[in-house]
């Protein structure tokens, strides 16, 4: 276990916020969490849990502890002869095990590459693009209770996983398990999901295979997305809103071109994205942080932007949102 005091929260964040957190402690194992659940210091004091902080938003120091898991491997279980089985430790870079399991040839999490994250933080959030989530290859998500110390088995129906939901991230749940190992179920007859964004037209005149989906993916998120590493942000800051079928034939009576994607026979999904665009977003800033001038969904820190800085321009994108068109926008990034 490692122990910091007065710690940097620079590496930790991908807005690149030069934040403190009073202690980060970093388990390296199941054994290591569970001393750290039994520590009354610990407990008494301010804590929170985070993997990459690709998700983040920090407001200001953290007067408490961060903590954050070290757990790391891929460990192969149960094989037939369509699946194989991964256990694989929450700290696992996400992208780093996409790109494992391409190069083995198994297919399922393929259309979720250059998802910046860890394994663990991906369950939690039930990551998604391209017509793929996380859930769908997810069995078990293996975690231990804060209240009881004990390790928990939660199966793919216990994670109750929905759009960018799950179970853990519910108000009366979140920060009372911390996650160490997930288990995902992978093809080894992949069936390829080809239909969303502009894939078939990377792949036109292409051999399709795992290895030329993912690269296709890549690409498309490398256009449109900025790369946290060179320009701070957190990806998608906003969750993609549901309304019902009379709000959203009202507003196409006046919007005839609003996209919309049926969810059942009384909601649709409208692409926050289109929102915020048509509210004249795009590149326009409040302190260090903008709007990225291509795609509005994505806040960044321009210009060494504050929490606060990141927090009022969210406030001011959901205010005129809801001016306009009587949506509120919720967002997907977590304030901290």
């Amino acid at each position: 276990m490692r122990i910091y005091e007065n710690y940097s929260l620079l590496e930790h964040n991908t807005f690149h916020l030069n934040v403190k957190t009073r202690w980060f402690v970093e388990y390296e194992s199941e054994e290591d969490l569970q001393k750290l659940l039994k520590d009354e210091y610990f407990f008494s004091q301010t804590f929170w849990h985070i993997g990459q902080g690709s998700n983040l938003l920090f407001l200001d120091n953290f007067n408490g502890v961060i903590v954050h898991s070290g757990i790391k491997g891929i460990e192969k279980g149960k094989e037939d002869e369509d699946h194989v089985w991964l256990k694989v430790g929450a700290s696992e870079d996400w992208d780093s095990f996409v790109a494992y399991c391409v190069d083995k040839g198994w297919g399922g999490i393929e259309n979720l590459s250059h998802i910046p994250g860890e394994v663990g933080a991906g369950a939690f959030q039930n990551i998604g693009a391209y017509g793929v989530e996380a859930s769908d290859c997810i069995t078990e998500v293996h975690a231990y209770s804060l209240e009881t110390g004990e390790k928990k088995i939660f199966s793919n129906e216990d994670c109750d996983y929905s759009y960018r939901h799950s179970f853990f991230k519910e108000p009366e749940n979140r920060g009372l398990y911390y996650i160490t190992h997930v288990v995902c179920q992978l093809s080894k007859k992949p069936a390829y999901k080809l239909d969303y964004g502009n894939i078939k037209s990377y792949l036109e005149g292409k051999e399709i295979n795992l290895q030329t989906v993912r690269e296709a993916i890549i690409a498309i998120r490398t256009a449109k997305l900025p790369d946290p590493k060179v320009l701070g942000n957190a990806g998608s800051f906003f969750v993609n809103p549901y309304i019902c079928i009379a709000h959203y034939e009202g507003l196409k009576k006046k919007y005839p071109d609003i996209p919309h994607y049926p969810v059942n026979g009384e909601v649709v999904k409208i692409p926050a994205a289109w929102l915020i665009d048509q509210c004249g977003w795009k590149g326009k800033t409040l302190g260090g942080a903008a709007i990225h001038e291509k795609q509005p969904l994505v806040i960044v820190n321009r210009d060494n932007a504050t929490g606060n800085d990141i927090a009022l321009l969210a406030e001011e994108v959901c205010r005129t949102v809801k001016e306009k068109f009587k949506i509120e926008l919720q967002p997907e990034v977590i304030y901290i």
